[in-house]
């Protein structure tokens, strides 16, 4: 079927947009799953740490899942940080039907938001190399979509990608 790989920083909207797609597409009409990878870690791999290895590994685990449910009719929605351009490159060779949404947000808005606490625990030195603050996150260089989610609403950004998806061919819009 299809893998829609919404990337970006914690805090960017990755969680909230795959939700509502996730609304969006079954109220089309079509099967579809999220694979969030804060879920997955905390469900198959507690004790897994962050390191480059560790987050390789965790997202060709990523990879791997949203393979088989898109090969079994299943629109996959990773909701995934994925900071390094190797791995995002890799899901795409790998997986096919592939649209990449790089969800773009300044720091400053997502130190504002802070869904998890994670930048006030950078700020006050209790983590380290937290992605998008002090730690790398390898912007993307060609996705098919760039959200500037601090700048659109949620509904505005479901419907980019439900566009994008059909005029790529990947999906018809039923009840749009």
């Amino acid at each position: 079927m299809l893998v829609i790989w919404l990337t970006g920083p914690s805090g960017s909207g990755k969680t909230t947009l795959a939700k509502a797609l996730l609304k969006k597409l079954r109220e089309m009409g079509y099967k579809a799953e999220i694979l969030d990878g804060d879920e997955i870690r905390r469900e198959l791999y507690p004790n897994l740490g962050f390191s480059k290895e560790d987050r390789e590994m965790h997202n060709r685990i990523v990879i791997f899942i949203a393979k088989m449910l898109s090969k079994n009719g299943v629109i996959a929605i990773v909701s995934l940080i994925s900071p390094f351009k190797a791995i995002r490159e890799r899901a795409r060779a790998e997986i096919g039907k592939f649209i990449e949404v790089y969800l773009k947000c300044p720091l400053e808005v997502r130190i504002e938001r802070d869904p998890k606490g994670l930048y006030k625990k950078a700020i006050r030195g209790e983590i380290k190399n937290l992605t998008g603050y002090d730690g790398i996150y390898e912007e993307s260089e060609d996705p098919e979509i760039v959200l500037e989610t601090h700048r659109m609403s949620v509904e505005e950004e479901v419907e980019m990608v439900i566009n994008k998806i059909a005029e790529l061919g990947y999906l018809k819009i039923k009840n749009k």
